[in-house]
């Protein structure tokens, strides 16, 4: 999927913004539920900026831009974002509360970004597969658009803002409908090959 897509990841009861494309996770979003956890535990806030402002947290930018790039983008304005590189975002974590710091390595560990980023690619190959059988080209768009939300409701999807909240195992019966789809319509009409594949593909 080429569109970035900001997704929300779930600590400690608040919501983490992380992008689809560069995997930056908001650092302004773990500060702002780190503090409520530290204030919550009878600890001084957490500030951000003095902590960039440390020679070792200098040294360690340095050192991962040398390997990775740009690892931190600061937005401007009062509601913008500070996005950090994933191992930034950890060590963050870390100088928030070591708990936090094991949350944010199993987020490195999981797949969601993969399978949401993998059915981004299968549902241009659904779309590709349906328009080539579709009879009424001029029709295509509404057609589609009824397609998608035949299997957000049968994924229990209740709003389109909410597949960047869903789980892997969500993402992945969706990605298996689009892939599914797909093939069936090379050898079924449309409908055969969409009522198929939501059957097939059962979300427990």
């Amino acid at each position: 999927m080429k569109t970035e897509v900001i997704m929300k990841r779930p600590l400690f009861g608040y919501e983490i913004s992380q992008k689809s494309k560069s995997e930056f996770l908001s650092a302004t979003d773990l500060v702002r539920a780190g503090n409520k956890w530290r204030l919550l535990n009878g600890f001084q806030p957490f500030n951000l900026n003095e902590w960039f402002r440390q020679k070792n947290v200098k040294e360690f930018i340095s050192a991962l831009e040398e390997k990775y790039g740009k690892v931190k983008v600061s937005g401007k304005g009062r509601n913008s974002h500070t996005w950090v590189h994933p191992y930034l975002f950890i060590d963050i974590a870390l100088a928030i509360s070591p708990q936090l710091k094991i949350e944010a390595y199993e987020w490195l560990h999981d797949h969601l970004l993969r399978y949401r980023n993998n059915s981004g690619d299968s549902f241009k190959k659904m779309c590709g597969a349906l328009y080539n059988k579709y009879p009424n080209k001029s029709e295509f768009p509404n057609f589609i658009k009824e397609v998608s939300k035949r299997i957000k409701d049968h994924c229990g999807v209740v709003d389109w803002e909410d597949w960047q909240k869903c789980d892997e195992n969500i993402l992945k019966i969706r990605d298996k409908i689009h892939d599914n789809i797909a093939l069936l319509t090379d050898i079924l009409p449309c409908e055969d090959a969409i009522r198929i594949s939501l059957n097939k593909n059962k979300v427990n």
